[in-house]
């Protein structure tokens, strides 16, 4: 649904900076509170986990205390992603609503792109649950999720540097200092963690490739 909003945003915006479309901040509205409600489903997928497998933080201290062992085995195991929700939450979305004023629909749009490989993340988790890593579905999802990763979320924030530069016809490393420092802030802390989560998505896939192999 992002991604399908972002298509529409970034096909109507011939101005990167001044055209605006009513969708742009619509959908902000829209879908900030799922990140919120995703940080409680995550935390509530990792509590049913443990109750299945009978981990040890789900059975110390009674309820209550099995619940606290779980809430904080959960941050210390989803850190990262608690951390971007929390970010998207409480700086993403005041910046797309407020500290814009009404400028940069396109690269709103371009954001929401990002959401392309979010579905091959999903199933890869889900063939991983059914313990299906070696059938062709799940190597194929693989390809793709590579290659939508890293046009979507790795590329992403110098295309849209490269796209400000483009537009604003001044060289690409005077982009930042031309750039508000909002923007400048969330490209420097979502960035590094797409190159983060990448090199993990990479790590996993070489070691697909290698255990068949070793067996």
């Amino acid at each position: 649904m992002a991604s399908s909003a972002g298509c529409v945003i970034v096909w109507s915006c011939q101005d990167v900076l001044e055209d605006r479309h009513w969708l742009t901040e619509a959908y902000v509205l829209f879908a900030t509170p799922y990140f919120a409600y995703d940080i409680y489903a995550m935390f509530l997928c990792y509590w049913h986990g443990l109750q299945v497998k009978g981990h040890e933080e789900g059975q110390v201290g009674g309820v209550v205390g099995s619940k606290r062992a779980a809430v904080a085995g959960y941050l210390c195991r989803e850190k990262l992603m608690v951390l971007h929700h929390v970010f998207m939450v409480a700086f993403c979305f005041p910046v797309s609503l407020l500290w814009r004023r009404g400028r940069g629909d396109y690269f709103q749009g371009v954001l929401f792109l990002a959401e392309l490989s979010t579905p091959c993340v999903c199933l890869t988790k889900v063939l991983i649950q059914y313990k299906q890593q070696h059938t062709l579905l799940h190597r194929v999802n693989g390809v793709l999720m590579l290659l939508l990763f890293f046009l979507c979320r790795v590329l992403l924030f110098p295309f849209l540097y490269v796209s400000y530069s483009r537009h604003a016809c001044v060289p690409l490393h005077l982009v930042p200092l031309l750039a508000p420092w909002q923007c400048n802030l969330g490209a420097a802390l979502l960035w590094p963690l797409q190159l983060y989560w990448f090199t993990l998505i990479c790590r996993g896939a070489v070691r697909g490739q290698r255990s068949p192999a070793e067996t």
